[in-house]
């Protein structure tokens, strides 16, 4: 049996380079009835940990290291007792939320993770940060983009540690070669599929930022 996919939308904020913006963002528990994994949980513990309910949290896994994406990340893992995840090329932004605290275990290019006989295999994607890692499920046909890859296009790239040149690299190597079905699950927003987004690689490259 494939784990199954369940989607917990929080409010906040995000502050990078002296400004602050309201955004709402996906959290994605990934299990069954015993035991999940839980992507990115953001900004509203108490509504992600009733999501969870009495299921065992294996791995709090992080795409980057955006404090919209990390803040409530800390406290999160402490309260389900779990190892939280992060690509260590987002330490620095780790590092400017949490100064006296370390992840449990850093994420690397091909790491897997197994929760209820499904595996999530991690792809380094920077662009939109350094560090910004998806998470593939080749089984469940699914992309946990972070802010990699969303509906309509990359992520954003006009911040501090951003490349827009690169994410789009990213995008190209490590994304667009997935069959066109896989469905994109993304930080923010709807989610889309590679084959809806794979045409439009000319178009971004030719918009820039």
């Amino acid at each position: 049996m494939s784990a199954r996919i369940e989607n917990v939308v929080t409010s906040g904020t995000f502050s990078l380079d002296g400004g602050t913006w309201d955004v709402d963002n996906n959290v994605w528990i990934i299990g069954d009835d015993s035991e999940v994994m839980v992507i990115d949980p953001a900004h509203d513990v108490a509504k992600i940990r009733e999501a969870v309910g009495e299921r065992e949290v294996m791995a709090v896994l992080l795409t980057h290291g955006h404090d919209d994406h990390i803040r409530a990340a800390g406290e999160f893992a402490d309260a389900v007792d779990a190892p939280l995840f992060l690509n260590p090329e987002d330490r620095m932004l780790w590092e400017a939320v949490y100064p006296e605290r370390d992840v449990d275990a850093e994420i690397s290019e091909g790491d897997t993770f197994t929760i209820a006989g499904t595996t999530l295999t991690a792809l380094h994607t920077p662009g939109h940060s350094p560090g910004s890692t998806c998470f593939y499920a080749e089984d469940l046909g699914v992309l946990f983009s972070g802010d990699t890859l969303f509906n309509g296009g990359p992520g954003a790239t006009g911040r501090s540690y951003s490349s827009f040149e690169t994410i789009v690299e990213s995008i190209r190597t490590k994304l667009l070669d997935l069959p066109g079905e896989t469905v994109v699950n993304t930080g923010h927003g709807d989610a889309t599929t590679i084959g809806a987004e794979a045409p439009n690689l000319d178009e971004w490259i030719k918009r820039g930022h």
